[in-house]
């Protein structure tokens, strides 16, 4: 019996993610079956209903639903652990058809809910400070699956979704095209119905993606990871300085500004004895300084594979004070969410693989 359902799911996963689709190919979809164009909005939104079956499209036909089965799966997430902090902050632990687990975060503010997700499963960029670069990239993370990240959250809390920030394990540049189309299917009225303004992807500085995405010309709002304005300095912390250093990276996003008109935020996370000092709030603003920018100060999170440790809350008040006064650039403070349950992007990731060395659909 076990032997058969392995197989049946094996068969499953060899169909195409149908959460895929855009409205548009769901509707060519339905026509070469034989279909009404019609029908492809109604399976539309009852995936943006974060059903988990076809048998849950009440309004189809049985024998549109048997077509589909034939031809599709419904790529559901599985949860395989659920944190929630004191502050109401959720992680979830997330598992794909093929056994590979990425995290994701819910979070809570004042103007919403926001969803951090998850763009691969792991990351090859190397950042000092990360524990979901450890191990590298073992792949890529499916359009299909962002949008499965963001059902299975409501399914579990719930609540509605109204913001998404890319800044979960991964680098969303490094998988561009499916970065790409998840944003737009995100957009799309039919689906989630998101402003391209409730989205925020995060880079650690991919230049060539960086102008790419702003000939895009989509209103999201872009982060740029960048935690040191001195190269030499970054490159010990973040190696895809070497490739694209911090002048090339400045550039793209001048360029970025002046095609979209959206101000940039640069996230600088506060390190302990690293990147605290005066002189670096005086590099950061020298570099900042005129420009249509937002600087987010990030006090680090503590993780074991390294040995930083976030800086004093008196330090990075008065680097935030030396921004503003002396460079007039807005600055805030990121008000630390899920800090007692490792909501760092990778570490429970980390812990469970560390716990059994299994992924969650391994047999014993």
């Amino acid at each position: 019996m076990i032997q058969k359902e392995q197989n049946e799911n094996k068969d499953e996963c060899m169909l195409a993610d149908i959460r895929q689709l855009s409205a548009a190919e769901l509707r060519e979809a339905l026509l070469s079956m034989g279909e009404k164009a019609y029908r492809a909005d109604q399976i539309y939104i009852w995936l943006a209903k974060g059903i988990t079956q076809f048998e849950d499209m009440r309004n189809l036909p049985g024998k549109l639903i048997e077509k589909l089965k034939r031809q599709y799966r419904i790529d559901n997430v599985k949860i395989v652990s659920a944190m929630t902090s004191q502050d109401g902050t959720v992680k979830l632990l997330n598992a794909f058809y093929d056994g590979e687990i990425v995290e994701s975060v819910f979070m809570r503010y004042k103007h919403g809910n926001s969803a951090c997700l998850s763009t691969q499963v792991g990351c090859n960029m190397k950042c000092a400070f990360c524990a979901s670069t450890v191990d590298g990239c073992v792949r890529n993370v499916t359009a299909g699956e962002m949008l499965g990240q963001i059902y299975a959250m409501q399914n579990h809390t719930g609540e509605h979704i109204n913001n998404i920030v890319l800044m979960g394990s991964g680098e969303p540049l490094d998988n561009y095209d499916e970065t790409l189309k998840f944003i737009r299917l995100a957009c799309d009225e039919k689906g989630l119905n998101l402003s391209g303004r409730a989205i925020t992807l995060s880079t650690c500085g991919l230049v060539p993606q960086i102008m790419k995405l702003a000939d895009e010309q989509l209103q999201i709002t872009l982060a740029i990871s960048l935690h040191n304005a001195v190269d030499t300095e970054r490159c010990e912390i973040m190696p895809v300085t070497k490739a694209y250093n911090i002048d090339a990276l400045m550039g793209a996003v001048a360029y970025y500004i002046e095609k979209t008109h959206r101000r940039v935020t640069f996230e600088y996370a506060m390190i302990d004895g690293v990147n605290d000092t005066m002189a670096h709030a005086d590099a950061l603003g020298r570099r900042l300084r005129g420009m249509l920018v937002h600087v987010n100060l990030i006090p680090v999170n503590a993780v074991k594979e390294n040995q930083f440790f976030p800086s004093q809350n008196s330090k990075i008040n008065v680097f935030m004070k030396r921004l503003m006064d002396k460079y007039n650039i807005n600055t805030t403070i990121r008000r630390e969410l899920g800090s007692d349950i490792n909501a760092a992007c990778g570490q429970l990731r980390r812990q469970h693989l560390e716990g059994d060395g299994k992924k969650p659909n391994d047999t014993v």
